[in-house]
């Protein structure tokens, strides 16, 4: 099992920054890429940004790169997406993943974080 719990959404200015907090738990999270998606009202949860427990492996989704960094601390479990320049587009529920291409159950999911940006 894994739990991930997920901190640090608000209200911001468009312009603003904010940055989003996943604390992992669990025997075997280590094993797993961490990954954050987000999900806008009435769209589908989309990919944002991916990294390993390495630190290598650093992707990002279009939308959102020059802008947002994505990073990690072993020594509290801790994933981090930090989100500059905000804009009203990125407004969403910021849900924390970690996925497995070989463990069952390949994903574990956080309860998500909601970023509100005021235009």
């Amino acid at each position: 099992q894994v739990q991930l719990v997920e901190s640090g959404g608000g209200l911001v200015q468009a312009g603003g920054s904010l940055r989003l907090s996943c604390a992992a738990s669990g025997r075997t999270f280590s094993m797993y890429r961490m990954r954050w998606f987000r999900q806008a009202p009435g769209k589908e949860r989309e990919f944002v940004a991916t990294i390993r427990w390495s630190g290598g492996s650093i992707y990002y989704a279009d939308s959102v790169k020059g802008r947002f960094t994505v990073s990690r601390d072993n020594s509290n479990n801790t994933v981090y997406l930090q989100m500059n320049s905000l804009k009203p587009e990125d407004t969403a529920v910021y849900y924390c993943n970690a996925h497995s291409d070989y463990l069952n159950p390949p994903d574990y999911w956080g309860q998500g974080t909601q970023v509100a940006v005021s235009s």
